[in-house]
């Protein structure tokens, strides 16, 4: 059965995308806990990040990269963070989260409450400076 992630990719659940190639895949998290928190994942469905091959995973922290820049040229924030954690879905992700102090990161915290149209706008702020 596919992951939520594939079916995200496959069109089957909507999101808010920010950036797609032909191995990758960008789109907000809905239950975020910074303004601008992004997943990146591959399409292949791996399950575990360090069980992707070295040079794809290679590829896909360019990719993040890329994204990176474009969250920190459209959310106010002092860095991006980069977390991986690969509990909550069986297909491998990296957390993208604009942070101003280390606690941004927390992913203990109440998650934000944020609407459809408020994300639907911010993923439109990060995919204009997408480059």
């Amino acid at each position: 059965m596919a992951t939520i992630f594939s079916r995200i990719v496959a069109g089957e659940i909507p999101c808010h995308k920010i950036a797609e190639n032909e191995e990758f895949f960008a789109f907000l998290d809905i239950n975020p806990v910074a303004l601008g928190h992004t997943l990146v994942i591959p399409k292949k469905e791996v399950d575990y990040i360090f069980d992707i091959d070295d040079p794809m995973l290679g590829r896909m922290m360019a990719f993040a990269k890329r994204v990176a820049r474009a969250q920190e040229a459209s959310i106010p924030c002092k860095r991006i963070g980069l977390a991986v954690m690969g509990l909550e879905v069986p297909h491998a992700h990296i957390h993208l989260i604009p942070i101003t102090k280390e606690s941004d990161m927390y992913f203990g915290t109440k998650k934000l409450e944020i609407t459809q149209a408020e994300l639907a706008e911010i993923a439109a702020k990060i995919r204009n400076e997408y480059k």
